[in-house]
């Protein structure tokens, strides 16, 4: 897997301060997307023990709510077994920490995914430039949804995270 960047103390990519892990590599080509140069999967820098160790350190930090996998797709083929891993570890090593996940498939195509098990919340759905809303939060098209991924499971139908 590969990354562009690790954002620290971020506040737009979920709930509370955050660190956003955005990965390289994606499918999906949205119109006006805001991180195209992200969309090369061979872009950006390994991801390797360094890196890692970068996100844990800030996960330590009491004031941290979580991590956010964004990019590119975190759920971009070439991501999947690596993401999953990562997810898997955080959530063994920061139980307390909420982990979300932004990707332009659709829920019906990977809640039976193994890292859904591991996230909080899914922001799911391509983003649509014609349903652009600048209002909208933690997304940026209507058709986008935050889905609390936990009461999903155990609903068996969509639960939006409440803003």
């Amino acid at each position: 897997m590969r990354y562009h960047n690790i954002t620290k103390d971020d506040m737009l990519n979920g709930d509370g301060l955050r660190v956003v892990l955005w990965v390289a590599g994606c499918a999906h080509g949205c119109k006006e997307c805001q991180n195209p140069v992200t969309w090369d999967p061979d872009g950006g820098l390994l991801f390797e023990e360094e890196a890692k160790k970068e996100l844990f350190e800030q996960l330590e930090k009491s004031y941290i709510s979580g991590i956010t996998y964004s990019g590119g797709d975190p759920l971009f083929p070439g991501n999947r077994k690596e993401i999953t891993e990562l997810a898997k570890e955080i959530r063994q090593k920061f139980p307390e920490k909420t982990q979300w996940l932004y990707t332009g498939y659709e829920w019906s195509q990977i809640q039976d995914e193994e890292i859904v098990s591991y996230l909080d919340v899914i922001v799911d759905g391509k983003f649509e430039a014609a349903q652009k809303d600048t209002k909208l939060h933690w997304k940026g098209s209507a058709n986008q949804k935050v889905i609390d991924v936990q009461n999903s499971l155990n609903t068996g139908k969509i639960v939006l995270h409440d803003a």
